[in-house]
């Protein structure tokens, strides 16, 4: 964490920055207002597999387990797969007992000098239609180009199930050219979503180290390639006005403003569901139009800090006592759960406790907080899931592995003994579990 800098503190408003200091949209909701249980009362699931440990070092290849999506196959539930993003290592398949399937090389940058290819977040687009007919895509946000990349699923194709079909001509999706790039102030959370009024699919992405959320259009380009366009931009808040009147902003480097990264579309109705990491979760609408509501805040929300240039991180000082009960920064990981009623869960991962929190996927609930659950070690070798990045459910029947769905979480610390190298991973668990943790 480093300490933010604000001359002119900054509010929201699509695709401009303003000088002003915004107070927060909404905070404790009406069926949220209950003290959460104690962290030590939260219910234990266990994973029932776990993919083999990527390593971010130069023997494993700079592979760093980020973020997860599921693939259904609707011809053969139980040959469905896991698409994950492993950063600079790339993509990763996996099948349903988390078997490697297929590695896809993230692209190298377009000079010796330049940043490599890294991507960091992917979600999934059904149906597309191409020029050579209708297809499932993987999406993945290449922060180290500053682009997306698509990748065609064919579960039957021989040699892997993802094929590369992003148009040659995309452009970088905030940088104006090779230098910003370089910056790596680039593309970095995702979340997808196709409007079900007018067909049309987009990309939801944020910006590394600021607080720009951009909409793109998802488009058909020749030769059954794909590409996009931006359709606007929004800028979520960097500074908040307490209820003592202070204005706080969270701690971090001079010129960083409080990033976005776990992002999801509840497709019934059109919602975006964004992390600030450092800040909480905000419900906007997944076109950027409209106003922001705060549904939850971090544990941290309101704590000044003082970032020590030596040691490069923050001191907190004395907590005034404004923040939620619930996540802990950094806010990440966020997917739903959906039921054919429209209820169902929001989850999200709070990675400075390692738990996970439930929220009411139903606006008109106000989205109250449900409950929340740890991933713990299942025995000796199948450990739990710590300081977790990113988190995929579906909740729908694969085969005899998954009958009653499947949640994937990273891992953080992929083990249960690392060694001296820095390991992650990811832990697949039984969709029918989680439910059952959060109905007790």
């Amino acid at each position: 964490m480093k300490e933010l800098a604000v001359s002119h503190p900054r509010t929201w408003r699509s695709g401009v920055l303003a000088a002003a200091v915004v107070p927060v949209l909404a905070v404790l909701l009406p069926g949220q207002a209950a003290q959460a249980a104690p962290l030590g009362a939260l219910p234990e699931v266990t994973a029932r597999a776990e993919t083999a440990a990527l390593y971010d070092d130069e023997e494993g290849g700079n592979a760093d387990a980020d973020d997860p999506a599921i693939w259904r196959n609707a011809a053969d539930p139980g040959r469905s797969l896991v698409v994950a993003t492993a950063k600079e290592g790339g993509l990763r398949v996996y099948d349903l007992d988390a078997r490697e399937v297929q590695t896809v090389p993230a692209p190298p940058g377009p000079g010796a000098d330049d940043a490599p290819g890294r991507f960091n977040n992917v979600d999934l687009v059904h149906g597309l239609r191409l020029s050579t007919g209708r297809a499932d895509l993987a999406v993945t946000t290449d922060r180290g180009n500053d682009r997306l990349r698509f990748y065609r699923i064919d579960r039957s194709r021989p040699g892997g199930p993802l094929t590369d079909v992003t148009a040659p001509s995309v452009a970088p999706v905030f940088s104006a050219d090779q230098a910003e790039v370089n910056e790596q102030r680039t593309a970095y959370g995702l979340a997808t979503w196709t409007d079900r009024t007018s067909g049309r699919s987009y990309a939801l992405v944020s910006r590394r180290e600021t607080t720009r959320v951009a909409l793109l259009e998802i488009l058909p380009a020749p030769s059954g390639t794909v590409t996009y366009r931006t359709v606007r931009t929004l800028d979520l808040p960097s500074a908040f006005r307490l209820p003592n009147g202070a204005s706080w902003s969270p701690c971090a480097e001079p010129g960083e403003l409080p990033q976005v990264e776990g992002m999801v579309v509840d497709p019934a109705n059109g919602t975006l569901y964004a992390g600030q990491e450092d800040v909480g979760i905000w419900r906007l609408r997944a076109d950027l139009t409209g106003t922001p509501v705060l549904v939850d805040k971090v544990r941290e929300y309101g704590v000044p800090a003082t970032y020590d240039e030596e040691t490069e991180e923050c001191a907190p000082g004395a907590d005034p006592g404004f923040g939620g009960r619930r996540i802990s920064a950094d806010v990440e990981g966020l997917t739903l759960v959906t039921e054919r009623d429209g209820d169902g869960y929001l989850l999200a991962s709070s990675q400075g406790d390692d738990t996970f929190a439930a929220y009411d996927r139903e606006i008109g609930d106000h989205n109250a907080y449900e409950g929340g659950f740890r991933v713990t070690a299942a025995g000796p070798v199948l450990d739990g899931s710590e300081e977790c990045d990113g988190a995929a459910a579906l909740n729908a029947p694969l085969g005899d592995r998954y009958p009653n769905g499947l949640l994937v979480v990273q891992d953080g610390h992929a083990g249960p003994e690392d060694g001296e190298r820095d390991a992650t991973g990811f832990k697949f668990l039984d969709l029918g579990d989680v439910l059952d943790a959060l109905d007790d």
